[in-house]
């Protein structure tokens, strides 16, 4: 009984010396003390930045204006759907091309066909001279354009055109 007694004394007593280990410099978890704010730091022109998006740098090679997009039409435009979202709308247009190998596809708004109620976008792609007699399947292409509610506001029909064909979809 007395071993025990003694055996449970001095458990007793390692135990609550723990506590004491766990806040002094023998532990290495304090070696680095809590962490502070430091505004000298921080630099206020780079904080504005965005460190993901890399910086620009000037050239005499860089043009000021970006090209304009060259693609050609999509032949047919087969599907057109409008996906509600928070904040706005994802329109997305499937087409078929004409040529096999398609790419960079885009939807492209024409200022010029679109009126207040209305938005027409044109189907555009890169295209190269490839095979014309394959399956549609290998010429099919979908892309996808952002609009946001502010855009939304008025409009009762979107419309994309391809070369052939045109679908709209109306509210």
């Amino acid at each position: 009984m007395r071993k025990t007694g003694m055996l449970a004394m001095v458990a007793v007593v390692a135990l609550t010396g723990c506590g004491t280990i766990s806040e002094s410099r023998f532990n290495p978890v304090n070696w680095f003390g809590p962490s502070e704010p430091d505004p000298a730091a921080l630099n206020p022109a780079e904080s504005a930045t965005n460190p993901l998006i890399p910086a620009r740098r000037m050239s005499i090679f860089r043009r000021t204006q970006p090209d304009a997009f060259t693609g050609r039409h999509i032949a047919d435009i087969a599907e057109l759907s409008i996906e509600p979202r928070p904040g706005g709308a994802i329109i997305r247009a499937t087409g078929v091309a004409s040529r096999a190998g398609p790419f960079d596809v885009r939807l492209i708004v024409d200022e010029a066909a679109s009126t207040e109620d209305a938005i027409v976008l044109d189907m555009r792609a890169l295209q190269q001279a490839g095979p014309r007699g394959v399956g549609p399947q290998a010429r099919q292409v979908t892309a996808a354009r952002w609009i946001t509610d502010q855009d939304l506001r008025g409009i009762r029909s979107i419309t994309v055109r391809g070369a052939q064909s045109a679908r709209t979809v109306r509210r």
